[in-house]
């Protein structure tokens, strides 16, 4: 879809219809704002025309959450990207669906496991300074061995749900009002 300086045609918008639940309206609406987004005229999104929003501008997350939206790895997230993320994040997708992606944060080399290491950088891409290196790693080290149900150093996806999978008003907290 790159490349796209036109409105999205009906079988464009039937497709995302049947992927994401959104319907025509809140597609066309995403639409305009993803487009406005679009500084360059592109048709896609960079990480810089993310960073031009000031509220996710300060988020320590960004980048990690863009390599999620960008789903075929181009560095350029396209519509369709956009969408299918939009409709986990949003108050319409499911619980599990919010909890893969929350995953996927953590999960840098998408081997489906969590390893020391990739619990390591993230958290130190959340804590900054706050932490020296010292405390991180043991928080870090804790971390693995309460969840690591089988033993074998790295957190699965069903460890991952066992750990926080049931913790209250999680579903919320991983909702997004992209409406607003």
């Amino acid at each position: 879809m790159g490349n796209q300086h036109s409105l999205l045609n009906k079988e464009q918008l039937e497709q995302m219809k049947d992927s994401s639940s959104f319907s025509e309206a809140e597609l066309k609406k995403l639409y305009r704002r993803f487009q406005m987004l679009d500084k360059d005229g592109s048709g896609t999104l960079t990480t810089d025309e993310f960073l031009s929003i000031p509220d996710l501008a300060l988020n320590p997350l960004l980048e990690r959450v863009i390599q999620i939206f960008d789903q075929n790895k181009d560095n350029e997230i396209e519509f369709s990207e956009f969408v299918g993320t939009l409709a986990t994040l949003s108050h319409k997708g499911t619980k599990e669906d919010k909890l893969k992606f929350l995953f996927q944060i953590y999960d840098i080399d998408c081997d489906g496991l969590i390893s020391n290491g990739e619990l390591f950088q993230v958290l130190k891409m959340m804590v900054g300074t706050n932490l020296n290196d010292v405390q991180l790693q043991q928080i870090v080290d804790k971390t693995i061995i309460e969840g690591d149900y089988d033993k074998d150093g790295k957190i699965s996806f069903d460890e991952f749900i066992h750990m926080i999978g049931n913790q209250e008003g999680i579903e919320e907290k991983l909702s997004v009002n992209w409406s607003e």
